[in-house]
């Protein structure tokens, strides 16, 4: 899944694809690259990020939804909180919503998501943006964010939303600390256990940072790199969500085939 961010002030490339020019060579160069799928967002849910107005968010973007539907076959989902953005995004053709809420934040969300018939993305948050990187203590950061998925999943059956369009995301980085960060990617395999496809966003992230000292989020390519290469080995496929699609499909290539014991190479005659 590669990440373009129409906005501002995105924690990595904030301005690099606020046009719509930029944002489609952005969706043609990760379709060539070999992504599956485009994750546009307008809004920005990085710790600390300021609350973007509904008509902000549309005026952001839709013309981009609208520009990379017609110039890129792949799917498209959409990094929003809100109903009305999702539906005017279905509209031009996203098919994908992954909301940081989890369908919490807006009250017609569920219902939305359910109606259109959606994939949808249920990430685990507390807080907002603003207050979340203080509400990182557990008890046990695995099973509390376990249950969580868990009730989330149930409230979004309840409402009609089929069991094949759910995916979940424990959140790395969204109210956790350095420690909760590493033991949620080292039990990977108990959200797995919940049956359900996992969306895994580390790239670039602050925890690279930590464990690094690489300050600048773009220089993060290598520990994100490495990252989702051991979340590979851990549990298999999941959709791993990345700044750096190029790069990502390399490893994964040259990984599968090492795993699997081919040459990716052979001899011929």
């Amino acid at each position: 899944m590669g990440i373009l961010n129409a906005t501002p002030d995105s924690f990595s490339d904030g301005g690099r694809y606020a046009t719509v020019d930029a944002a489609v060579a952005c969706a043609r160069r990760f379709f060539e690259q070999g992504a599956d799928i485009i994750d546009i967002g307008a809004e920005s849910t990085r710790p600390g990020a300021p609350v973007v107005d509904e008509k902000t968010e549309m005026a952001r973007l839709l013309p981009v939804v609208e520009a990379v539907a017609a110039s890129v076959p792949l799917p498209i989902s959409i990094d929003t909180r809100r109903a009305r953005v999702m539906r005017a995004a279905h509209a031009l053709g996203a098919c994908m919503m992954n909301d940081v809420s989890a369908l919490r934040d807006d009250p017609e969300s569920l219902r939305t998501v359910a109606e259109l018939g959606l994939d949808v993305c249920l990430m685990h948050r507390r807080g907002t943006p603003q207050t979340m990187q203080g509400q990182t203590h557990y008890s046990d950061v695995v099973m509390e964010i376990r249950d969580f998925l868990a009730e989330r999943v149930r409230v979004c059956r309840a409402a009609g939303i089929a069991a094949e369009r759910i995916v979940l995301d424990p959140g790395i980085g969204f109210a956790k600390d350095l420690e909760g960060n590493l033991r949620l990617l080292r039990r990977l395999d108990a959200l797995r256990e919940l049956g359900f496809p996992l969306l895994i966003g580390v790239s670039r992230k602050g925890f690279i940072g930590s464990l690094t000292g690489v300050t600048e989020p773009s220089a993060r390519d290598p520990g994100s790199l490495a990252a989702a290469l051991w979340i590979w080995a851990r549990i298999g496929p999941a959709i791993l969500r990345v700044h750096d699609v190029g790069a990502t499909v390399q490893a994964l290539r040259v990984w599968a085939a090492l795993d699997a014991d081919l040459d990716p190479n052979p001899k011929k005659g």
